[in-house]
C-alpha cells in the first residue's frame, strides 16, 4: 500500500496532511553535523552511498515524516556533463569552467556520475517502510543554467539572464543539454526506487513572464512529459520559488502532478487560483519555524485551512534554517499531526 504522501500527491485528500520539510536532511540535525565532520566535505558525503543513505533517513528516524527525500545537490547533473564542481567552506558551490567563459560544446559528459547518487536511492528505499514515500530531485533548467553560466550563485542571475537576452539560441541549447541528462537522471532515480520526484526552481522568480514562459515553463513541460511518458503513474512535484501571480500558468502549462507554493504567497489564493483539485505543497515561512512560539502554530493551522479542500503536503515555502531548534520541528510536526481538516 502507498504511504499517505504518496497517495496525496496522486489526489487522494487526506484529513491529516503528509508532511515533510525542504532541507529536512541536513545542518539542523546534530547527527549529520557528526557524521559530515567524519566525511569532509559536501561533496564527499553526496558520492559516499551509505553515508548519503544514513542522512536521508536520518530525519525519518528522528521525526518520522511522510516523505524522505534523498540527500544530493541540484549541481550534480552540470558536474555530470562535465563541468567541475566543488563547495568551497563559506562561498558555497562553485563550477567550472563557466559557460560565460566556453561553449557547451567543449565539456566532456561524465555520465557515471550519476551513478552513486542511484546507489544512494536504492540503499534508501530498501532502509524505509512502506509508509514513507521516497523523494528523488533534480534542480529545473532554468535554476541549474544559471550555475552553469555564472560558475556560482548569484543574487539577480545577471549572466544568465544577459545571456539568454544576447544570444536566445546559445542559451537554448543550454536548457536543451540540461532538460536531455534531467530526464535521464530522473528515470534512474526512479527505476533505483524513488516513488515521487521534485523539480527545484529556486531562482524562477528572477524572470519577467515572456521568459518565464520560456525558461521555465516549457523546459519544465518537456520534462515532466518525458516522466510521465516513461515513468506512469510517478508524481512530478514542481516548485518555482518566486513564481508570484505566474504560478497558476506554470502549474497548468507544465503538466506537473503537484506544485510547490513558496513563503511569499498568499495560501487562501493559491487554494482559489490553482487548478482545482491539483495537490499544493507548502507553504510555511522557513524563518517561522526558526523563530517558534505561538506563531508557528497560527500560522501552520492557517495554512492547513486554506489548503483543507484540496490534497495537501504540508511543507515549507524553502529550505529549513540551519539554525532551526529541534525542538520547533517538533512543535510544528505535533501541530500538524492534530490537525483536522
Amino acid at each position: 500500500m502507498p504511504g499517505l504522501l504518496l497517495d496525496t500527491l496522486r489526489g487522494t485528500r487526506a484529513d491529516t496532511a503528509p508532511m515533510w520539510l525542504m532541507r529536512q536532511a541536513g545542518r539542523y540535525l546534530p547527527e549529520y553535523r557528526e557524521l559530515r565532520a567524519d566525511k569532509g566535505g559536501f561533496l564527499e558525503l553526496v558520492y559516499d552511498t551509505q553515508a548519503a543513505a544514513e542522512v536521508t533517513i536520518q530525519p525519518i528516524r528522528r521525526f518520522g515524516f511522510d516523505g524522505a527525500i534523498l540527500f544530493s545537490d541540484i549541481l550534480i547533473v552540470p558536474y555530470a556533463m562535465g563541468q567541475d564542481l566543488a563547495f568551497l567552506a563559506g562561498e558555497g558551490p562553485q563550477l567550472s569552467p563557466r559557460l560565460v567563459d566556453c561553449t557547451l560544446s567543449s565539456l566532456q559528459a561524465v555520465p557515471q556520475r550519476l551513478e552513486p547518487i542511484y546507489a544512494t536511492v536504492t540503499s534508501v528505499k530498501a532502509q524505509l517502510g512502506p509508509e514513507t514515500t521516497l523523494l528523488g530531485f533534480a534542480g529545473s533548467p532554468w535554476t541549474v543554467a544559471t550555475y552553469m553560466v555564472n560558475g556560482e550563485g548569484s543574487r539577480d542571475q545577471h549572466e544568465a539572464r544577459a545571456m539568454a537576452y544576447r544570444d536566445p539560441a546559445g542559451f537554448s541549447a543550454i536548457i536543451d543539454a540540461i532538460v536531455d541528462v534531467t530526464v535521464e537522471y530522473l528515470v534512474g532515480q526512479i527505476e533505483a526506487g524513488a516513488e515521487a520526484v521534485q523539480l527545484f526552481d529556486s531562482w524562477a522568480g528572477s524572470l519577467a513572464p515572456d521568459e518565464f514562459a520560456r525558461w521555465v515553463i516549457a523546459p519544465n513541460a518537456a520534462i515532466t512529459a518525458a516522466l510521465h511518458q516513461r515513468c506512469p503513474g510517478v508524481p512530478v512535484i514542481g516548485f518555482p520559488k518566486g513564481a508570484g501571480e505566474k504560478l497558476p500558468l506554470y502549474a497548468r502549462d507544465t503538466g506537473v502532478d503537484a506544485v510547490g507554493v513558496d513563503e511569499t504567497i498568499d495560501p487562501e489564493w493559491a487554494a482559489r487560483e490553482l487548478p482545482g483539485g491539483m495537490p499544493v505543497q507548502g507553504n510555511l515561512d522557513p524563518l517561522l519555524l526558526l523563530s517558534g512560539g505561538e506563531a508557528l502554530e497560527m500560522r501552520a493551522q492557517t495554512i492547513l485551512r486554506a489548503f483543507a479542500d484540496r490534497p495537501h503536503v504540508f511543507n515549507l515555502g524553502h529550505g529549513i534554517d540551519r539554525r532551526t531548534p529541534i525542538e520547533h520541528v517538533e512543535r510544528l510536526k505535533t501541530t500538524v499531526r492534530s490537525w483536522r481538516g
